[in-house]
């Protein structure tokens, strides 16, 4: 059952690993099937030295399991949330990255410092509001997804791939999978590149809004000049 999607995640799930984003068993990575509203997750607590594309879950998306011996990962929760506010995504990555948690436990925002912020991210990576006691008592999972969709709030998801989560990490999402999680790689960067500008110039402001459009929309606008044509791929 999607056997393609569920070895598609589970390489986005050791790229994880390569990437240098996870310790032992956090994270997690996510992938969807639009057509057949199936979602394909990491297990919870498996070794990914020992992960198996049979041994990704597939869940609908009410999170009720049709595919797979093992449980999902307990954050199936949240991804299932994003993937139903945001139907323009492909795949949601999780992690405790070192940087980008560093940010999340400030409960700050990463602001845009460069023009490597800007290629990616439209504007501040933005943060969470701090949950309610309330909503970590009840589907705290759920709830995190519910404060996720309030941070990016009327952006364009895809032109801000990422959010913090105060006090927690980071989720990032993509056009699939894999591209999720080179988002999340490029987040960890610009996070720890963000921590150290501001060590050394804390006044900092960030970049211009006419220098952070013009690097976001000529690698992502209608009109983007970054990279090639795919007329042009054989050239």
């Amino acid at each position: 059952m999607l056997k393609a999607l569920r070895e598609q995640v589970l390489e986005a799930n050791l790229d994880l690993v390569k990437g240098g984003l996870v310790l032992y068993t956090f994270g997690n990575v996510s992938g969807i099937d639009r057509d057949q509203g199936l979602v394909a997750i990491k297990p919870s607590g498996v070794p990914y030295d020992r992960m198996k594309a049979d041994d990704i879950v597939l869940t609908d998306l009410d999170g009720k399991k049709v595919y797979g011996d093992m449980r999902p990962s307990s954050d199936l929760a949240t991804h299932l949330l994003l993937y139903k506010s945001f139907s323009g995504i492909g795949g949601v990555v999780h992690s405790h990255s070192e940087y980008a948690t560093i940010w999340a436990q400030a409960a700050r925002a990463i602001p845009a410092l460069g023009t490597t912020h800007a290629d990616y991210f439209h504007g501040p990576v933005p943060v969470t509001r701090v949950l309610t006691d309330a909503e970590i008592e009840g589907d705290y999972v759920l709830n995190t997804g519910v404060v996720i969709v309030e941070a990016i709030g009327d952006k364009d998801p895809m032109s801000m791939p990422a959010a913090l989560v105060a006090g927690h990490g980071p989720f990032c999402w993509g056009r699939d999978a894999a591209d999720a999680v080179h988002n999340a790689v490029v987040l960890e960067s610009v996070a720890r590149m963000a921590v150290h500008t501001v060590a050394l110039r804390p006044e900092t402001r960030g970049i211009s809004q006419s220098l952070l459009d013009q690097h976001y929309f000529r690698k992502h606008g209608a009109k983007a000049t970054y990279g090639q044509a795919s007329s042009d791929k054989a050239l």
